[in-house]
């Protein structure tokens, strides 16, 4: 299963300590079992992500200070940010308000929680926690490309709440940082956190029958609705990361009206004007269903 990213559509989950909703990591206070949990998490991702992580993750990851043994300390994470692109790691709650969580995006502040799930909680979990948003986010902060495009949709977002389009923006983010995949030369790689923080969907990406995989176009994804809860039914490939900086570029304006009235689609559609690189089976998605239904 997933963590649940913040994708600018959720409601807080806990009260803050600064009006900004910014606490102190509290990094000498996580116990020994909370290291254990990451250190378990950890490893395992690791484990997994070689030949499945894109290019720009794994360099990143090389880049931080982020290990095994230790849950990372956010004001090391940032020194190093800083350095390279101009980022830093601050600790909130929970899930945050929406304004709050575009306003820290725009101005190169990735607000991380700085709990850790619990170890029954290994596999999902309703909120992002430390790893989902350390493991998965931070290490591409590294790169220019999305420590970019992380800015202007923290910008963008706040012309979209005050312009009520969030929901189609939110599927943007959702699409590409959180479950985005792109075309590398060895083959299809995961660069969306909700990816690479999660072991179940890290396999399932890339090597399952079950979902789509369709290159990235932004008209197509505006309309798309997603999963929240559950693996994703299709997944938009882009060509290369560069292609998020033609995204960080775009006045969202033109887009929010044409895309106004026009049908959305489900999840697991594939229209005849995909281009499509893998077609799903949706026999996941069916069987998931006929569950529920039960």
């Amino acid at each position: 299963m997933i963590d649940a990213p913040h994708a600018g559509a959720a409601a807080p989950a806990a009260t803050a300590a600064n009006a900004d909703w910014t606490i102190d990591q509290g990094w000498a206070a996580y116990t020994a079992e909370e290291h254990a949990t990451w250190k378990t998490l950890f490893e395992r991702q690791t484990r997994l992500l070689p030949g499945r992580a894109c290019d720009e993750f794994v360099a990143g990851m090389r880049a931080l200070p982020i290990g095994a043994d230790q849950i990372p300390d956010f004001r090391r994470l940032s020194d190093v940010l800083a350095r390279h692109t101009g980022w830093q790691v601050v600790a909130v709650p929970g899930l945050v308000p929406d304004d709050v969580f575009f306003n820290h995006l725009a101005h190169r502040r990735f607000p991380a929680g700085q709990f850790i799930r619990r170890p029954h909680e290994l596999d999902y979990l309703a909120e992002p926690d430390v790893f989902h948003d350390v493991f998965g986010h931070v290490p591409l902060l590294m790169n220019p490309v999305i420590a970019d495009y992380m800015q202007a949709y923290g910008e963008g977002g706040l012309r979209a709440q005050s312009l009520g389009k969030l929901p189609q923006l939110a599927r943007v983010y959702w699409y590409t940082i959180e479950f985005g995949l792109v075309q590398q030369p060895e083959g299809l790689r995961i660069y969306g956190a909700g990816i690479a923080s999660s072991a179940s969907e890290t396999v399932f990406a890339l090597d399952n029958a079950s979902p789509n995989r369709i290159r990235f176009d932004l008209h197509r994804v505006m309309r798309t609705r997603y999963r929240i809860d559950d693996f994703q039914e299709s997944y938009f490939v882009l060509g290369s990361l560069d292609e998020l900086l033609d995204l960080a570029r775009i006045d969202f304006m033109p887009m929010y009206h044409r895309i106004e009235g026009e049908p959305e689609f489900e999840p697991g559609a594939v229209l005849a004007s995909d281009a499509v690189l893998t077609r799903g089976t949706g026999a996941y998605a069916t069987a998931r269903t006929a569950l529920r239904s039960c």
